[in-house]
């Protein structure tokens, strides 16, 4: 996929594959650029050959994770320091927006950038301070403190139970108590 209604995409940025293979990403906007050609940023399904804008009410969206059942899809807005929550639709679309969590009002540097969910449904995304854990109902259960600003996570290891957290210049590891889920 490079391109959207004819226009060329403004800068693909992360992405998540449903179980079906329907691959879902972002595509923020960089600023007014002479070079874009869409006057939006956007989120996209890629299903059969086929592109579909799914959102476009976001300044910056970013990362973005299924819930175990994938009934959920969260997606960061980074400008904006909120994750959303849609309803997936059958067919692969979502609905029903809502904040799932705001961070906004938190003065320490980061951003929802990078995020992944567990097998009970915790969210761990890049905020203020390091990676936050958020429940499957939207409470901050507390947050992965590190030097730097964090922005992407990913489970590793054998037994998904370790989080690895980039930040702009270094990469770090944690043990924790629940695995992860893996594309």
């Amino acid at each position: 996929a490079e391109r959207y209604d004819g226009k060329r995409l403004n800068r693909p940025n992360d992405l998540v594959v449903r179980s079906d293979g329907r691959i879902y990403f972002t595509d923020p906007r960089p600023g007014d650029s002479p070079n874009n050609e869409l006057s939006f940023s956007g989120a996209y399904v890629l299903h059969g050959g086929k592109l579909e804008l799914l959102e476009q009410g976001l300044r910056t969206p970013n990362g973005l994770a299924f819930s175990p059942d994938e009934r959920f899809l969260y997606l960061g807005s980074y400008v904006d320091s909120k994750v959303f929550r849609y309803d997936v639709q059958a067919d692969g679309t979502i609905t029903n927006r809502e904040v799932f969590v705001d961070m906004s009002a938190d003065t320490i540097a980061g951003n929802p950038d990078g995020m992944k969910v567990d097998r009970k449904g915790n969210l761990y995304t890049t905020g203020p301070g390091g990676v936050w854990i958020v429940s499957p109902e939207g409470k901050h259960l507390g947050t992965i403190r590190i030097p730097g600003v964090a922005t992407n996570v990913a489970f590793g290891d054998p037994d998904a139970m370790t989080l690895y957290i980039t930040t702009r210049r270094s990469l770090a590891r944690i043990r924790l108590l629940t695995p992860g889920i893996r594309p």
